[in-house]
């Protein structure tokens, strides 16, 4: 009779209310127009500071350029949209 193993729970990404994922999409349309500068976190990969270079409703992807990189997020991994101060 072998030994049973837990199973490994994937770590669950936090969930948010209709209201919370709204104001998230406002900002990140508003910082899209204005071109600003944005510190965006992430789940599972910290902070990415750049600016969004296309909101993709498609793939629900948001393009982050930051310099030479591009960075593809999807909208629903980022926890907190900031502005890098002027």
């Amino acid at each position: 009779m072998g030994v049973k193993m837990p199973k490994k729970s994937k770590p669950q990404r936090p969930t948010r209310d209709e209201f919370e994922l709204e104001e998230l999409g406002k900002t990140l349309v508003e910082a899209f127009k204005e071109e600003n500068e944005v510190i965006l976190t992430v789940w599972q990969k910290g902070q990415v500071q750049g600016k969004i270079v296309k909101l993709d409703g498609q793939t629900k992807l948001i393009h982050v350029e930051n310099g030479f990189e591009k960075v593809k997020i999807p909208f629903l991994d980022i926890l907190k949209v900031e502005s890098v101060p002027q």
